[in-house]
């Protein structure tokens, strides 16, 4: 019997070595921890951005004034030619004059 042969049938006659307990890795500490990355991930990438966005948007809502050209959110371009606490009245054509609720101007048209 050679060595090798030999080293090989002990090692398979062996018992295994006991399993240890892992110390101080609790599954449950490992779940929370994802649980947390995964929200983190989520109001970086979707919750923060969208809040910005929001808030830039009010700021121009609260800037407009007469003389702006506007976009509202159903398409109709116009020039605002009275400007209300929460209405706009809209200039679209040479005799046409709209009243939209100041919150559906989508955005504001910067000429340059």
């Amino acid at each position: 019997m050679s060595l090798h042969t030999a080293l090989a049938t002990a090692l398979a006659a062996a018992p295994p070595p006991p399993v240890a307990p892992t110390e101080g890795t609790n599954p449950m500490m490992v779940l929370m921890f994802q649980l947390v990355m995964i929200g983190a991930i989520v109001y970086f990438l979707l919750i923060r951005p969208q809040r910005k966005e929001r808030q830039r948007h009010q700021e121009m809502l609260t800037k407009l004034a007469r003389g702006d050209r506007v976009v509202t959110n159903g398409g109709i371009v116009g020039q605002i030619v009275h400007a209300g606490e929460s209405e706009l009245t809209i200039k679209t054509a040479e005799n046409t004059r709209i009243v939209i609720d100041r919150s559906y101007v989508a955005r504001k048209i910067t000429v340059g």
